[in-house]
């Protein structure tokens, strides 16, 4: 079991990282756009959260598991890739210098402007997102941040497929041909 949580967590984690750097340069927007791009490849990454859990039940345990033990093996796959990707975003600072946050809201307060909006909301909002940026440069907060946005992906793609390879009928093993 741990074999199949390292290595499906492993190609989860090396596919998240490659999507993430896809979307920070490709798509290069901190808006919907990038947001959509960034969760896209998540999710994209995670399928093999599901194929990790078949290859168990169908390889190990013979075509049966239950919920709570493929829930289990899928969240393992999921918290590897989520620890690929932590340490993707860590590389990510420290290549750039950890220019994210203040990018991200002089972007923001630009498109502020941009749309209008008052001098005293965009002073709200830097005196907000300030605050955030000193909180964003120590490490620990930054990945736990981090794991923020990956987690929940890895929750809902372990419990769908937990409750789908569950049932021995979906998608049964094959068996080999004589």
């Amino acid at each position: 079991m741990g074999r199949i949580i390292a290595v499906y967590g492993a190609i989860a984690g090396i596919i998240v990282i490659f999507g993430m750097f896809i979307s920070i340069t490709v798509v290069a927007d901190h808006g919907t756009m990038g947001m959509v791009a960034g969760y896209l490849s998540m999710l994209v990454a995670l399928l093999f959260v599901f194929v990790g859990v078949k290859r168990y039940r169908d390889v190990n345990l013979g075509g049966v598991i239950g919920f709570w033990k493929a829930f289990g093996i899928g969240l393992g796959i999921g918290l590897v890739a989520s620890l690929f990707y932590i340490l993707g975003w860590e590389l990510y600072m420290w290549r750039t210098g950890g220019t994210f946050m203040t990018d991200y809201i002089a972007t923001s307060i630009a498109d502020m402007r941009a749309a209008g909006k008052s001098a005293a909301e965009i002073a709200k909002f830097s005196a907000e997102m300030g605050a955030m940026a000193e909180q964003y440069k120590n490490p620990l907060f930054r990945m736990a941040l981090t794991l923020t946005e990956i987690l929940p992906v890895a929750l809902l793609v372990s419990l769908v497929s937990a409750a789908l390879l569950r049932r021995s009928s979906f998608l049964p093993a094959t068996q080999p041909r004589d």
